[in-house]
């Protein structure tokens, strides 16, 4: 899944989940069959998650919680076996760990028009100075504006946009070879060494332990 707010992307590969507080406005697209669980929180079960939406990893245990829980109606707490449910799943909030698959929007509309004409085509092969003449700007003002409002240097959020294309590409059922390439990298083994920096495996060996655990 892909989810969208204001605040920018975020890619829900198999066995995560995508935490969104509470009044957020999103939307979600899908790539490939997708079937999708969603938990209402109560604020004040809600309280160790994150205040900004972030995907994070899904262990076994949640993840059979989750399934368990979707097949009954609301929980209340005054039943004593739904009182218990809820525990053990907001006790699992404990170790939850979040997963870097997110891509933050910059505010300012200069910032905005280079991250809006790389997100429509994330193998436009052009240099920052070349998309900064076609939207308008300066490269020094726009590299001054990711790094200010976002925390992070255009090189990286360029980098990141691109993996989460390629993922999406994948999750489709495209190769390795042919996500890359599309999703701007030079050669599939650029593309393998960025993925296996961010999560720690290659591609390959990711969605084949997703197949796995279906």
């Amino acid at each position: 899944m892909t989810v969208r707010t204001g605040d920018g992307t975020w890619v829900v590969p198999t066995h995560r989940a995508v935490w969104i507080p509470a009044t957020v406005p999103h939307t979600i697209a899908t790539s490939g069959t997708v079937a999708m669980r969603t938990l209402y929180l109560k604020p004040r079960l809600a309280r160790k998650l994150p205040r900004d939406c972030c995907v994070v990893f899904v262990s076994a245990l949640l993840r059979e919680l989750i399934l368990h829980t979707c097949t009954l109606s609301a929980l209340d707490r005054t039943i004593r076996w739904h009182s218990a449910l809820i525990q053990v799943i907001v006790r699992q909030f404990d170790a939850i760990r979040v997963v870097p698959l997110q891509l933050p929007n910059p505010a300012d509309p200069r910032a905005l028009r280079i991250a809006g004409i790389l997100s429509e085509n994330p193998n436009d092969q052009r240099t920052l100075r070349g998309l900064c003449k076609a939207a308008g700007t300066s490269k020094r003002t726009v590299e001054r504006l990711f790094q200010e409002e976002i925390g992070m240097t255009f090189v990286k959020w360029r980098q990141q946009l691109r993996l989460m294309h390629a993922m999406r590409l994948l999750a489709e059922g495209a190769k390795v070879t042919h996500a890359a390439l599309e999703s701007g990298y030079s050669t599939p083994s650029a593309f393998i060494s960025m993925f296996r920096k961010t999560l720690g495996t290659t591609p390959t060996a990711y969605f084949k332990a997703d197949v796995r655990d279906k």
